[in-house]
């Protein structure tokens, strides 16, 4: 889907926007605390209804203003869509062609991609940030994750209350129902990772030149037990600690370069152009299997890489079907911009977005 206007209201420093984008490249530049990554955050917050800056969505409200609103007109299949979200701090108000929505209608209509300063914790920090990598391309992939997944956390959750209250003769009618979903959603996870693989190993041998990774998934049980027998192992732990330890709720996965944990011996460089492949592999995914192609936003570029791989990034991207937003500092940072086929320079001044 291809933003063709986009109006931001009271988003941090950013009073009131609109912007008419390129449907392929968008390049914005300003200096530091200007409101480029503001409005990388709008354009979040359009499609994850929830900001990548802070966890409480109440601090990306003017300080001055009750509510923020962002709203734009998407092109799909010669289709106009208009979405829009609003946002007081504690309720949302999500429409979609005038019609009252949920957040994951808003995300299905919307996949957005971010890559910035931070994406390199995929790799190098704990297994909650993997999972919610691996759940939005569970979720972009099939229709079926999300379902499965709520009556999954559900089981998850009475299961976990018996624990803590030490229920135990009550345990096994809730194993069985943790044992079933939990097993849909490790297929419907796997089936993801078996289709990412092969569009991993590309991208990392177009950004390293070698394509000797390998994406290894963990489930979140022991790998030759079926989780209910490993919930019947777990029993007398779970009820000593009040929490089940075993489940696609405990799910990671690692990245491997020539069979060796790649945050442990790959420089922080490597490990950046790792991630970079890992997220556009993702993005590809979405693209071939929907009809929805992925937005994809690049806050602050020219931290992430050197000058050699911000060109074959910048190569790489036009030949995609995603619209792309980059921020940086200014235009040097980006590169020689004539080489791009279809862009569109804005800059950002004290929150008013500008064509220079």
């Amino acid at each position: 889907m291809t933003l063709l206007k986009l109006d931001v209201f009271a988003v941090r420093n950013i009073c009131s926007a609109t912007l008419l984008p390129s449907p392929k490249m968008n390049v914005i530049t300003g200096a530091n605390g200007s409101g480029k990554s503001t409005l990388l955050e709008a354009i979040f917050i359009l499609g994850r209804a929830r900001s990548f800056r802070t966890h409480h969505i109440k601090q990306a409200i003017a300080f001055d203003q009750p509510e923020l609103i962002v709203s734009a007109q998407n092109l799909s299949l010669s289709s106009t869509t208009t979405l829009g979200i609003r946002l007081d701090g504690k309720h949302f108000d999500i429409r979609i062609d005038q019609e009252n929505r949920q957040k994951a209608d808003l995300a299905y209509a919307f996949p957005v991609q971010l890559i910035h300063p931070k994406s390199y914790r995929l790799l190098d920090a704990g297994p909650q940030y993997r999972r919610e990598f691996i759940d939005w391309g569970s979720f972009n992939d099939d229709r079926n994750f999300l379902p499965q997944w709520r009556l999954f956390s559900k089981a998850l959750q009475q299961r976990n209350a018996l624990l803590k209250t030490r229920q135990a003769h009550q345990l096994d009618v809730w194993d069985a129902e943790l044992a079933h979903y939990g097993a849909q959603i490790d297929q419907l996870r796997k089936t993801y990772f078996a289709a990412l693989q092969p569009l991993y190993e590309a991208l990392a041998d177009h950004f390293l030149g070698e394509s000797s990774v390998a994406l290894r998934f963990d489930s979140g049980w022991h790998r030759d037990l079926s989780l209910e027998q490993s919930l019947k192992n777990d029993r007398d732990r779970d009820l000593r600690y009040g929490f089940t330890h075993s489940g696609p709720h405990r799910a990671d996965f690692q990245v491997y370069h020539q069979n060796r944990l790649a945050k442990d011996y790959l420089s922080r460089g490597q490990q950046k152009l790792l991630m970079l492949a890992l997220m556009l592999a993702q993005v590809v995914l979405i693209d071939g299997n929907s009809q929805r192609d992925c937005c994809i936003l690049i806050d602050d570029l020219a931290s992430e890489l050197d000058a050699v791989n911000s060109a074959k990034l910048l190569k790489y991207l036009t030949h995609l079907k995603s619209q792309v937003f980059m921020t940086g500092t200014d235009s040097m940072a980006f590169g020689v911009l004539d080489d791009l086929t279809d862009y569109k320079l804005f800059h950002v001044e004290q929150g008013r977005i500008q064509i220079p």
